[in-house]
């Protein structure tokens, strides 16, 4: 690896200490968040509510805390983004470690889970510099792209909704998702076009200001929501709408923050406000379920039952993934998730590459040789993505960080399209990004 694939930003200037401050800021109201699900008893035989733990639980957060400052002195990437919703779950699960009432070695795991942040942080923050292009598109093919995009979505929604087509509120999601069959070869295309490709062409839409296709990426991908009924669906619309906006008046780094405080924030003052009575149950606990809980408290939690289960039962080396099936023995006859669903009856319980690739696949003790590996992936899309825009690479990866959450790397590299981002990315011309490029490649012949 050569000098320039390296970068630190040195100093810790003004702008360092406005994000360390945000940073700070987000810390403190996630744990009250995560004060709140404990506090009510959320996840019952698995996390206590016995708040005599809360001391406890505060300094683990305050411990681990200033390992926030690192976002202070990162540069905007790929890593950059994913790596903060990375570092807020790992609070998390810092807080709810304290809480357990699963039998495990929780020491063991605590040392585990922080070893593995840092892996995956120290690559996936500052490993940012460029690769050489090799194939370059040119600027007016790349232009006519995310047209293409929008008609092949147009057309997997036309031919996905033959196979199912049922419009129901979040109540009604999971109990009609459990029918829903799609063949083999639509039900990757959907995933790749709703986490990716068209999160990629509303970004080359934000960047030549071609407004009205913009709005109709969002629209495709609302569509997918009779189709697949998946929260995902129903809010990356609305998700991306807010990051075009929250880009266009900030810097992409703090934009990254900001992303994640304001709908936690907005969810704090909910259930503060249901607590004194001054609003219902319903919409405020419910959003509050919706998003502080699931952002949150569920991606940490998964790390909580994935250190329990596979703390007795045999890991998986990596056999989840299909290929490797192939050639090792596998443990397991069903997919990961469906074994945790069965043995917590937390529903279809998916986990990030922390929990999967980490804990499931390695165990405790080599959990952080994974993140590392997992970490120096992401490097390599900040390397593919270098010289593009900070606001482009933002809004084409809007909906990825929920999705790491919830999925292992090696599953959306492969079923939502990451892997098929970082070769558009290293392939897209930088220069169709200055204004004059962009007024060329899209003028009329």
């Amino acid at each position: 690896m050569n000098n320039r694939a390296v970068q630190l930003v040195p100093g810790f200037g003004w702008s360092q200490s406005k994000l360390a401050v945000l940073a700070y800021a987000h810390i403190m109201v996630c744990a009250v968040t995560l004060y709140f699900i404990t506090a009510v008893n959320s996840f019952p035989g698995i996390i206590s509510s016995d708040q005599s733990h809360l001391a406890a639980a505060v300094l683990n957060v305050v411990a681990f805390s200033p390992v926030v400052l690192l976002f202070a002195i990162g540069r905007f990437s790929f890593g950059y983004l994913v790596g903060f919703y990375f570092y807020i779950m790992v609070l998390g699960y810092l807080w709810l470690i304290e809480f357990s009432l699963l039998d495990y070695d929780h020491r063991l795991a605590l040392a585990s889970i922080v070893l593995s942040a840092l892996a995956f942080l120290a690559p996936a923050l500052f490993i940012t510099g460029p690769v050489r292009q090799a194939v370059v598109i040119p600027a007016r093919a790349f232009h006519i792209m995310p047209s293409v995009i929008l008609i092949a979505s147009a057309a997997i929604v036309g031919v996905g909704s033959l196979y199912n087509l049922k419009l129901v509120d979040l109540t009604e999601m999971y109990k009609y998702r459990a029918e829903v069959a799609l063949p083999t070869y639509l039900r990757y295309a959907v995933w790749i076009f709703s986490s990716a490709l068209l999160p990629f062409a509303f970004a080359c839409f934000v960047a030549s200001k071609r407004i009205l296709q913009a709005g109709v990426a969002l629209l495709l991908m609302l569509l997918f929501y009779p189709i697949i009924l998946t929260k995902m669906a129903l809010f990356a619309p609305a998700w991306l709408l807010f990051l075009a906006l929250v880009s266009k008046l900030v810097e992409a780094r703090t934009a990254t923050i900001l992303s994640f405080l304001l709908p936690v924030f907005i969810g704090v003052v909910c259930a503060l406000l249901y607590q004194a009575g001054l609003i219902p149950l319903r919409p405020g606990m419910v959003y509050f379920g919706i998003v502080n809980s699931r952002i949150i408290a569920i991606p940490s939690l998964a790390l909580e039952v994935y250190n329990n289960y596979f703390s007795g039962h045999p890991l998986t080396h990596f056999c989840q993934i299909n290929i490797v099936k192939l050639v090792v023995a596998c443990p397991y006859d069903e997919p990961i998730w469906a074994v945790m669903a069965k043995a917590y009856e937390l529903g279809a319980f998916n986990a990030s590459l922390f929990a999967t690739e980490g804990i499931a696949s390695v165990g405790l003790v080599l959990a952080p040789v994974s993140a590392l590996v997992c970490g120096l992936i992401v490097a390599l899309g900040n390397r593919l993505s270098s010289g593009l825009p900070p606001q482009f690479v933002l809004l084409s990866t809007g909906i990825l960080p929920q999705v790491l959450l919830n999925v292992p790397l090696s599953t959306a590299l492969l079923t939502n399209g990451v892997g098929l981002l970082f070769l558009l990315w290293y392939v897209a011309p930088r220069s169709a990004f200055d204004e004059a490029g962009v007024s060329r490649a899209i003028a009329p012949e």
